[in-house]
């Protein structure tokens, strides 16, 4: 029931999240539709711990996150910003919540593929839905920051990045998920001091804090791209000794 219950919180803190978009209570929705992104990404690992995993449970957890990592950031986006740039805006909007179902639906597939190499479970295929779901908003971030103005041609430039965003969603693009990373116990206090230190900032500079965290993850892919291109060749490479006759 705990992590049903969470799911359906999540689906509830998404759709609010629209609402509030549309009743142009802006800091509000984006701040709701975040809360839905954090709640779907826990309910998981709440089931694991609870030993509560089911099969009903992941199936209300994959509808959940269409609506809290594809519709709701879309919808926001739109009604703050896109909806100046006409159709346009329309489109930009559905695509990106079209590509967050394809990379959902990628993303369950992949569950069964076994076939995988040991190694790249470390990584995920294309940016994962919860990642795009923050950064999609970033041009809400920095709007609200005051660093641009939501005018036309402010509408545009946000309509080219959702479709990249997008398009980051469905490509084959490498990012390291750190799944089977574990922290070495030396590291462990300073890694909770960095943690308590990030809950400040975004407590006390939110929308600062949370384009930065957007701008530092686009360049956390390049990173994980470069990193995968080695680990690939390292792997090719002691496959190939081993097969080499000694």
């Amino acid at each position: 029931m705990i992590p049903n219950l969470i799911t359906v919180l999540a689906i509830c803190a998404g759709l609010t999240g629209i609402r509030l978009a549309f009743e142009h209570r802006m800091e509000l929705a984006v701040i709701m539709v975040l809360v839905a992104a954090f709640l779907d990404g826990v309910d998981g690992r709440v089931a694991r711990v609870l030993k509560a995993s089911s099969r009903f449970g992941e199936q209300m957890d994959s509808l959940a996150d269409i609506v809290n990592f594809g519709v709701a950031p879309a919808l926001v986006l739109y009604a703050y910003l896109l909806d100046r740039a006409g159709a346009i805006g329309w489109i930009a909007a559905l695509l990106f919540a079209i590509a967050c179902g394809l990379r959902l639906a990628r993303f369950n597939v992949m569950l069964d593929d076994h076939d995988r190499p040991a190694w790249q479970v470390d990584y995920f295929v294309g940016v994962p839905a919860p990642a795009g779901a923050v950064l999609v908003m970033l041009p809400v971030y920095i709007g609200f920051i005051g660093v641009v103005e939501p005018t036309r041609v402010t509408a545009f430039a946000a309509c080219a990045y959702a479709i990249v965003v997008a398009f980051l969603m469905v490509s084959r693009l490498p990012v390291y998920s750190g799944k089977s990373h574990r922290v070495r116990r030396e590291l462990a206090l300073p890694l909770m001091l960095v943690v308590v230190v990030y809950a400040l900032l975004l407590a006390s500079y939110t929308w600062l804090t949370m384009a930065f965290s957007a701008v530092g993850y686009l360049f956390f892919l390049v990173w994980s791209m470069h990193a995968y291109s080695r680990r690939a060749a390292n792997e090719e490479e002691k496959i190939a000794n081993e097969d080499t006759p000694a």
